[in-house]
């Protein structure tokens, strides 16, 4: 893997290779809260994991607060208590059932990072508690969902911003404007990859459900199946009743940093090849996968996901590189690096402090960006780096990663709507089966 040594070493003598140091969180947005006059309330939604990445950002914003930790397992509640006193040096409220907090008037702000199948429709009924809403990646777990919280955030009229920070990294925000301003010329191709050495799940068997778990409630809105060994408290996201596969998981990230540098919305048309190759297992997604998205005027995207071997020893485990006619740029959440047409370093950028790329909480200045950029739309309107209806733009492409895997062959796309033409059979798959009761409305 390159340096950032060796990478300023190789770079052209005289042209502006400019690192970026300093602080720890870097982000202008953040100072603009400082001095606020109400501090904002907040409740985070599943926090084994992801959602300690939430109560950091929220914790570095000194006129925020996490008022609620909430959680269906008691045994992850209280770990990440523990967690709290040591890097907070306090406990927030502590609930198994989410929707007390969204009962509480004092609450502004919801935090979810809980299973796939949550997202959406904890958001929805957030929005209709009169509550902001930040959702982790993916949005949605079918197109339907999609489709139904952007119409909820119009409804309801509340601020929703999705956690995908890179959004809000000034190196990518940097290169954004670079490309705009012609420097790589037309981009004609994003390239996004993830590879990851993840071991087999192995098979499941029927098991007596923790005495520490809400199975009901993880469950909600998915259709109720016994509790199995492998599936909790993170292996959900293999498996389809719950999980979307790698291409959300990670994907949309990248995916959705290749959009934004190619000024793109939905795609003509998507083929998807690859499959389950490294175990036999349960795992029910794609452990290798090649998606490529056309657009018009000639532009596409791939993604290039190895859930299961790395891609190369060399290779950073998640990446974007974007193509011009004059240059090539590479992109990741913590630096922004500039080629010519002959692969010589022009120039580079890195952020002022590093975020976690592949472990499971993903901790880092990003999120505190990003978060700091959620609150400022609450508190002055101010413009969401990643809002809704732009975030679920890249969801969707997930989403038709996935269904034309499934498919078998390409899918044509209505570039307005983003459902699949003249294919009855793949439409199936648009929305999914919920639980008698819990199906989100608006």
């Amino acid at each position: 893997m390159e340096t950032r040594r060796s990478f300023i070493r190789k770079t052209t003598a005289g042209t502006a290779a400019l690192g970026l140091s300093g602080l720890v969180f870097p982000s202008a947005s953040y100072a603009r809260i400082l001095g606020a006059n109400r501090r904002i309330a907040c409740a985070v939604i599943g926090i084994r994991s992801r959602g300690k990445a939430h109560v950091m950002a929220i914790h570095a914003c000194p006129d925020a607060y996490v008022k609620y930790n909430c959680d269906v397992d008691e045994a992850i509640l209280e770990a990440h208590n523990a967690w709290c006193q040591e890097h907070l040096g306090q406990v927030p409220a502590s609930v198994r059932d989410f929707r007390k907090a969204l009962e509480d008037p004092e609450v502004e702000a919801v935090f979810i990072a809980t299973p796939e199948h949550w997202h959406a429709p904890m958001a929805i009924l957030a929005l209709q508690a009169g509550k902001h809403v930040y959702v982790e990646k993916p949005c949605s777990h079918n197109p339907h969902e999609n489709e139904l919280l952007v119409a909820a955030q119009k409804k309801y009229g509340k601020v929703v911003q999705m956690g995908n920070q890179q959004r809000s990294a000034e190196t990518s925000i940097q290169a954004i404007k670079d490309i705009r301003n012609g420097l790589i010329g037309k981009v004609y191709k994003g390239e996004a990859y993830y590879s990851n050495n993840r071991e087999s799940i192995g098979k499941g068997t029927v098991a007596p459900v923790p005495d520490t778990l809400d199975w009901e409630l993880w469950q909600g809105p998915a259709p109720r199946t016994d509790y199995r060994s492998n599936i909790h408290p993170y292996n959900w996201h293999w498996f389809r009743r719950w999980g979307t596969g790698e291409i959300h998981n990670n994907g949309t990230h990248e995916i959705d940093i290749c959009r934004w540098a190619l000024g793109v919305g939905l795609p003509e048309t998507v083929t998807s090849f690859g499959g389950k190759y490294t175990y036999d297992d349960d795992w029910e997604f794609p452990d290798n996968q090649q998606v490529t998205y056309t657009f018009g005027e000639g532009r596409f995207i791939t993604w290039t996901g190895h859930s299961r071997g790395l891609l190369k020893p060399e290779r950073p485990g998640r990446g974007v590189t974007l193509y011009g006619e004059k240059g090539t740029i590479e992109l990741s959440r913590n630096f922004y690096k500039r080629y010519d047409l002959g692969g010589k370093p022009v120039a580079y950028f890195f952020e002022r402090s590093l975020s976690a790329t592949t472990d499971t909480q993903g901790i880092g200045a990003l999120d505190v960006n990003h978060v700091a950029n959620f609150f400022n739309a609450i508190r002055d309107g101010e413009a969401l780096a990643a809002p809704i209806a732009d975030a679920s733009i890249s969801t969707m492409l997930c989403h038709l990663g996935n269904m034309a895997q499934d498919a078998g062959h390409t899918l044509h796309v209505d570039t307005a709507t983003g459902r699949v033409t003249n294919d009855k059979e793949v439409m199936k798959n648009w929305k999914r089966a919920y639980q008698p009761g819990w199906e989100p409305t608006l």
